[in-house]
Order: C-alpha cells, then sequence, then structure tokens
C-alpha cells in the first residue's frame, strides 16, 4: 500500500503505473474506446472545461460527502461502476475492488460477464452489491441470471441498454484482444514483455486451476473467456417490453444503464425503474455519442424527481463527481479509476483510488462553501459551462 500512495498522488499516476505493469492488450481493453478513439477524451475534456463557482465566508470546518442512495446511507457519493477483465488486471481483482469498494461503504456492481461468482462477491460487497445484465436473445437464459443473482442478495439490478451489438474496437483487435480472447502471437509476444505481471497473474491462476471462465454465464452461452461466446448473447432485439419484464420479475431497485437523450429517459420512468445511469459507456461503444455530462442537465430535467439520475463517463478527479451533483445526478459512478489502482497495487490500489477521489471530493466541497453535497446546485456552475443543455 505504501509504494502505491507514494508512486500516485492522483488518477492519472495510478493509470501510469498500471501502464506500465499490464501488457499492451489488456491495458488497452480498459482504456481505448471505439472507432476514432475520440469519445474517451471528449467525455474527460468536458468535465475539465465545466467551471464551478466557488462560494467564500462560509463555515466549511464540518464537511459531510455522505448520501443516502436508495434506502443506503453510504459516506461517498460513489458507486463502482460494472467493468470487465478485472481478475486479469490483478490476481482475483474482482475481489480485490469488491473489498476496497467495501472498506470505503459504497457499492460494487459485478457485471453479468464476472468471472467470480456472485456468491463469492456476495460476501466481499458488504456496502451493498449490485449486479449489471445485458438482456440475451434466450431472454429464458437472461431470467435464470436475475434468479441467481437475486438468491446471492443483489439488491440493485443495472441492465445496460447501450450495447445492442458489439462495438467496432479496432484497437483491441490490432493488440490481439479479441472477444472471446484467443491464443495468438501477437498476445503472446506482449504479455512476455510483462514478466511480473505474467508471474503475479497468469502463473498463479495456471498453478491454481486455470485462467478465470465466466462464472455465472449459464452453459448454454459458454463460460470459457477463451470459449466460444453463444448466440444466444446477441442483444440487438431488446426494447422497452424487455424493460417492463424485467421489471415485473425483479422486485428490488432496477436501473437502466446507458441513457443520453431526455425521452429515454422519461420512457424509463414510465416503465417504473427505480434509476438511470446517464453514460455513453465511457466512451466505449459508438464515438459519435454526446459527452455524458452534456445530456445530464436535460436528463435531470426531464424525469424531475421521479427517479434516481446517476452519472458515468469521464470521471477522473473528485471536481468531476461534484461538477455532476451540482448538475443534478444524485451519485457517480467510477470505473477506469478503480480499475487503474487495482491494475498498479490490487486491492491497496484500488482502495487508494477512492481514498484519492474521496479527498479531491473534500476539498472542492470546501472550496466551493458546501458543508454537503446536497447543497450544490445548478448556481454552483457558471452560465454556459455545461454546454447547450445546462439551461
Amino acid at each position: 500500500m505504501a509504494d502505491v500512495t507514494r508512486r500516485a498522488h492522483n488518477i492519472a499516476q495510478l493509470r501510469a503505473l498500471a501502464k506500465a505493469r499490464l501488457p499492451r492488450a489488456i491495458f488497452e481493453f480498459i482504456e481505448r474506446g471505439t472507432e476514432d478513439d475520440d469519445l474517451i477524451a471528449r467525455n474527460v475534456a468536458a468535465l475539465r472545461d465545466l467551471r464551478l463557482l466557488p462560494r467564500t465566508l462560509r463555515d466549511v470546518s464540518r464537511r459531510d460527502a455522505g448520501i443516502e442512495l436508495f434506502g443506503r446511507k453510504q459516506p461517498l457519493p460513489l458507486v463502482i461502476a460494472p467493468t470487465g477483465v478485472s481478475d486479469l488486471l490483478w490476481h482475483h481483482g474482482e475481489r480485490a475492488i469488491a473489498r476496497a469498494a467495501a472498506r470505503a461503504g459504497i457499492p460494487f456492481t459485478q457485471t453479468t460477464s464476472s468471472t467470480t461468482s456472485f456468491a463469492d462477491i456476495a460476501g466481499c460487497a458488504t456496502s451493498g452489491h449490485w449486479m449489471q445484465m445485458y438482456l440475451w436473445e434466450r431472454r429464458d437464459l437472461s431470467w435464470r441470471v436475475v434468479e441467481a443473482a437475486g438468491e446471492a442478495g443483489a439488491e440493485v439490478i443495472v441492465l445496460t441498454v447501450d450495447t445492442p451489438m458489439w462495438p467496432l474496437r479496432e484497437f483491441n483487435k490490432r493488440a490481439g484482444m479479441g472477444n472471446p480472447v484467443r491464443v495468438n502471437r501477437v498476445l503472446v509476444s506482449d504479455f512476455l514483455k510483462r514478466p511480473r505481471w505474467c508471474a503475479g497473474v497468469l502463473a498463479r491462476y495456471y498453478l491454481s486451476g486455470g485462467l478465470p471462465q465466466f462464472a455465472n454465464y449459464p452453459s448454454e452461452v459458454g463460460r470459457k473467456l477463451t470459449g466460444t461466446v453463444s448466440r444466444v448473447a446477441n442483444s440487438a432485439s431488446v426494447s422497452w417490453d424487455d424493460v417492463a419484464e424485467l421489471r415485473r420479475r425483479w422486485p428490488g431497485k432496477l436501473v437502466l444503464k446507458g441513457i443520453l437523450s431526455p425521452e429515454d429517459a422519461r420512457l424509463a420512468l414510465d416503465h417504473g425503474v427505480d434509476g438511470i445511469a446517464v453514460s455513453n459507456h465511457g466512451g466505449r461503444n459508438f464515438d459519435s455519442s454526446p459527452p455524458a455530462i452534456a445530456m445530464l442537465p436535460a436528463i435531470v430535467d426531464a424525469v424531475r424527481d421521479g427517479l434516481t439520475v446517476l452519472f458515468d463517463s469521464g470521471v477522473r478527479r473528485g471536481a468531476d463527481v461534484a461538477k455532476a451533483m451540482a448538475l443534478g445526478a444524485k451519485a457517480v459512478l467510477i470505473g477506469r479509476a478503480t480499475l487503474y489502482g487495482c491494475a498498479a497495487g490490487g486491492e491497496a490500489g484500488a482502495a487508494h483510488a477512492i481514498d484519492l477521489l474521496r479527498g479531491e471530493i473534500d476539498v472542492a466541497m470546501a472550496m466551493l462553501g458546501v458543508t454537503r453535497l446536497d447543497q450544490l446546485d445548478r448556481s454552483y456552475v457558471m452560465p454556459g459551462a455545461a454546454g447547450p443543455c445546462s439551461a
């Protein structure tokens, strides 16, 4: 832990440590986007370009960044976003991030493509266990996963709705990192350049039984990272009727992730979901999408207090969290930050990423003259700073 904290004083420095340790293919899988790779940078730039208006001469000696989210009080306005391949960043990396989240008192979102069982993550994610899923063409298999998540104690289902087909992730292909993963000359050469990673991750898996597998997929879908994923996983036919059916089947909280249109936000409200995540998939799906922060104010206006609005995509600083909350988000999902931390130092690195954001949120609150995050509103955002959707 001391080494990671001493070498990384912000998320960008954690990213640099992760890049130095990981094989290129795996780093680019978590880092890069789609097509011309523009949207990831635009997400970050749009948040950076927002300006917040500090208020002075207020007593901010006691500050509390805590919120209440879906009936649970938590000390930070953060949720770990669903992210894949964590177990390839660090040995048992998914558990590491889930434990770091629990230590920080924030929820952890497990992906359907997780290589750790629902039960194992439930034992780690003691500050909130959320489960992300796609709906497959074989809906019966999807409902089976929903039931398994419920039996494992998941509290929230996050349905990702912005991926009707596999995106054009050309960078991953060039690096030899396909879906599914196939052993090839480019990939092997890349892995051998990172002997520390090979010894600490690949070798440990092989010594204990082999590479991780998709732990929660039905056998009809396919479970091996290097296997063939069946076409039953195709989600191109998913519609609002499926949201209604999932709402009928799932008694817990339901969040739709990947909403960018105010009209879609209103439809989500009409379909009885509990929350939406304003997100462009971290810039990983469709390069021509707008930065998520640009759409947040209009979406908040569209649903008002009818459901919980979360924000995702581009967060690199605690001030980014404050910006999203000033524009109406109730909490913020973070993905790459804890992936970088995990890749740099396992659980300690993931915990450090959360701690860095915690400190930056605290400083931002003091500079803005607020003692609670619910005191933030659009009066703290300079006119025009959020683009055409700020009004």
